[in-house]
């Protein structure tokens, strides 16, 4: 399976030394083919054997490449923080405050995932599914994150030319974005599972990032 992590590609741009403009072509098929069906089935509508017909690649084939459909999902996840890790670089947050720019992010993230609403359910399932041979894929997500909140709160553009695997940020800074990583995902989960709209996921937000910073 192509692996995610590094610097701020996408999991398709970092196999790409690896793997042939075929290869690439047929895990692009596939993924996007999962992609659609978790938009018309939820999680449940994503089998891979469908994904296979509808994608045009054999199912053996598919498992050289994903090993479960959660597997296919986080990759989907990957790549949309990828990108929005590379608008966050050429359109940083702009306010004054700390407090804000943290906001206005994770409402982005939010609108980003959030956008194709069956897809993100799916996807938000297959995260809590997910086991430790997901370790990888799950922390380039978080390292992109955390990247994107250090940047914030230093009000400044994300560095995506450096290695993720080279740590972001202080101390601090890290376990702030550790934190509100946490709630930001709690109130995902809370959104899907239909327990609050999806407002409530941006004031979530608002109300943990007065609690671990200090007004500017």
């Amino acid at each position: 399976m192509a692996s995610s992590d590094a610097r701020g590609e996408s999991p398709a741009e970092l196999s790409a030394p690896r793997l042939a403009l075929s290869q690439l072509g047929r895990v692009r098929r596939i993924v996007d083919a999962a992609i659609a069906l978790a938009e018309t089935g939820g999680f449940e509508g994503v089998r891979l054997r469908d994904v296979a017909d509808a994608s045009g690649v054999a199912l053996g084939t598919l498992y050289k490449y994903f090993r479960s459909k959660e597997d296919v999902l986080l990759f989907a996840v990957n790549e949309d923080s990828a990108q929005l890790l590379r608008v966050v670089a050429e359109r940083p947050p702009r306010s004054a405050s700390s407090r804000e720019r943290l906001v206005e992010l994770f409402a982005r993230a939010t609108r980003g995932l959030t956008r194709r609403p069956s897809f993100a359910r799916a996807a938000l399932r297959a995260v809590a599914a997910s086991d430790a041979s997901s370790a990888v894929q799950q922390a380039a997500f978080h390292l992109r994150m955390t990247r994107m909140v250090v940047a914030a709160l230093r009000d400044e553009p994300p560095d995506i030319a450096t290695p993720l695997s080279e740590p972001s940020g202080s101390e601090r800074e890290r376990r702030i974005a550790l934190v509100l990583q946490n709630v930001w995902f709690a109130s995902l989960i809370g959104w899907a599972s239909g327990l609050h709209p999806i407002g409530t996921i941006t004031q979530r937000v608002r109300e943990a990032v007065e609690l671990v910073l200090p007004e500017d």
